[in-house]
């Protein structure tokens, strides 16, 4: 029988961020999931981390990859779990018995997401919650939670598994392409389900030029349409606000002038 989940870790180089990884995957009350770890042939100690935990994981391998897309379809090649979900070294869940507390709302539902503890320092952290209703807008500005998200496992094969020419928006591209193409079922619940540090691949300000190329090269090539009208109703959004707070502002210069000579006739 196969499990209901399979949680998929890939890691290079990343020794403090597997151990952190580890420990909130080994001590979660509910164990019937699957676990699988792709490291991409570390060098600094992660490789003997890996090893030592063996008997914790269901599917290890430590070999040289593509990159963190390419990785991350090894591992849902391997994996056999009705719904996977990518916690990646360094991301770990937000309590012990947070999967305990979800494992239920794994219904036959194609993706389904949670919230996420974003920490930027020891002084910095807030959570991000996410909409109920999703939309193509939705995706021009944000995603979703990868480490925080249960996808069937099956909607790889009916999406596409991600995109490995890209270097950091994948898993973005594989969510607006499930969600605004395939019209896939999805749903959240509102629960903070993992903890991500904002000093990953996509976080780092040196690569926001990239960021911002490959998401343009997606909107090009696959959407261009639907970012014309985008465009057209950010436009028109802004112009309503805009006199919405011209009105204020009138309002508000007559209220004043009133109160004034009011004040002065007293």
């Amino acid at each position: 029988m196969h499990p209901r989940l399979s949680i998929i870790t890939i890691n290079y180089n990343n020794v403090a961020g597997i151990k952190k990884t580890f420990e909130s995957v080994f001590v979660q009350s509910f164990k019937s999931f699957e676990y699988l770890v792709i490291d991409g042939g570390s060098s600094d100690g992660s490789k003997e981390i890996i090893k030592k935990a063996a008997d914790q994981i269901n599917y290890f391998v430590c070999e040289s990859d593509n990159g963190i897309y390419h990785a991350m379809n090894k591992g849902i090649k391997k994996a056999t779990g009705e719904y996977v979900l990518f916690l990646n070294s360094g991301d770990h869940l937000v309590h012990k018995n947070i999967l305990e507390e979800v494992i239920d709302e794994l219904d036959s539902t194609e993706i389904i997401y949670g919230n996420i503890m974003l920490i930027e320092s020891e002084l910095k952290s807030w959570t991000g919650v996410y909409p109920a209703i999703l939309s193509f807008q939705h995706f021009l500005d944000g995603s979703l939670p990868h480490s925080s998200s249960f996808i069937k496992r099956t909607l790889f094969e009916k999406v596409g598994y991600y995109d490995e020419h890209l270097k950091i928006v994948s898993d973005w591209k594989f969510y607006i392409d499930a969600i605004c193409r395939h019209n896939v079922s999805y749903k959240h619940i509102d629960k903070t389900i993992s903890v991500f540090y904002l000093d990953g691949l996509s976080s780092l300000p040196q690569n926001k030029a990239v960021l911002q190329h490959e998401k343009e090269k997606v909107f090009k090539d696959d959407y261009a349409m639907f970012i014309d009208n985008s465009k057209e109703l950010k436009m028109l959004r802004a112009f309503k606000q805009n006199k919405a707070i011209n009105r204020f502002v009138k309002i508000a210069k007559v209220l004043r002038l009133y109160k004034d000579y009011h004040t002065a006739d007293g």
